[in-house]
C-alpha cells in the first residue's frame, strides 16, 4: 500500500498530522507492507527568503484578526501540538520561502532518510528558529538527518529536483489540494487535514479491505452443509 503526504515544512498543522498519522501506521496490522512519501505543496511559493515580521504579525494580516488574538490562536495550537510530541514556539520561527526545503526533501526520499529530513526540518523551524530558506542551514539539517552534507549543498547550488517540486505541485492541483496536510491512499483515497489517529487508521484498514479481499476456498467434495464445519443460515 502506498502512502503520499502533501505538506509544507512551515504548515503546523503538517507536523501535527505526521505524528498522527504515525501513530495510525503503528497500529496498522500491516505497517510493514506500507510505503510512505512525502510529497512538496508550497503555502506561499512566493515568499521571499525571509519575510519580515513574526508569526503573530502574519497571522493577524492573513485574517483580519488583532495581534493579541493571533497569539492567542498560537498558544492554543502549542498546547495541541504538544499532545502529538511537539514543542512548538511561534515566537521563535523565522518565515521564508520552502522551495529548497522541499528540493532536500527529494534527496533526501532519493536516499531513503526523507522521513527523519522531514521530522528535523520542522523541528528546525517550529522548536529551534532555523531560517528555513537558508541554504547553509538546510545542509546542516540535513546531514543531521542522515544525508551527505557535499551531496546536499551541490543539490542546493544548482536546480536539481526543481521539477519534481513542480510536479509534486502540478499533481496536488490535479487531486485538488487547496490546503495541507492532504493523505492520499492507494491514489484512490484523499484524506484532508490532520485527522486523528483513529480516523487516519480507519482508512487505512478499508483501503487494505479493498485491495486485498478475502478469497474463500472450498475443499473439493465439500457442499454438504455443515461439512466443512461451518454451516449455511
Amino acid at each position: 500500500m502506498k502512502v503520499e503526504i502533501w505538506s509544507d515544512v512551515v504548515c503546523p498543522w503538517c507536523a501535527v498530522g505526521k505524528h498522527r498519522f504515525e501513530k495510525a501506521l503503528a497500529r496498522f496490522d500491516h505497517r510493514d507492507q506500507v510505503e510512505v512519501s512525502y510529497h512538496s505543496f508550497e503555502l506561499d511559493p512566493g515568499a521571499p527568503p525571509e519575510q519580515e515580521g513574526d508569526l503573530n504579525d502574519h497571522l493577524a494580516a492573513k485574517y483580519g484578526m488583532t495581534r493579541a488574538e493571533a497569539e492567542a490562536k498560537h498558544r492554543q495550537m502549542t498546547a495541541m501540538a504538544a499532545e502529538d510530541g511537539w514543542d512548538f514556539h511561534f515566537d521563535r520561527a523565522r518565515r521564508g520561502n520552502t522551495f529548497d526545503a522541499h528540493r532536500l526533501l527529494h534527496l533526501a526520499a532519493e536516499r531513503g532518510v526523507q522521513d527523519a529530513v522531514k521530522e528535523r526540518l520542522f523541528r528546525g523551524y517550529f522548536t529551534e528558529g532555523e531560517p528555513i530558506a537558508d541554504p547553509a542551514t538546510l545542509v546542516r539539517l540535513g546531514a543531521e538527518a542522515g544525508l551527505d552534507a557535499d551531496e546536499a549543498r551541490e543539490v542546493l547550488a544548482s536546480d536539481r529536483y526543481a521539477e519534481a517540486v513542480r510536479a509534486d505541485e502540478r499533481q496536488a492541483q490535479a487531486y485538488g489540494i487547496t490546503a495541507v496536510p492532504f493523505f492520499v491512499v492507494d491514489r484512490k483515497y484523499g484524506v484532508a487535514g490532520a485527522q486523528p489517529p483513529e480516523a487516519l487508521l480507519q482508512v487505512l484498514d478499508t483501503a487494505w479491505a479493498e485491495a486485498h479481499p478475502l478469497q474463500v476456498l472450498t475443499p473439493a467434495g465439500g457442499d454438504e452443509a455443515c461439512a466443512d464445519g461451518s454451516c449455511s443460515v
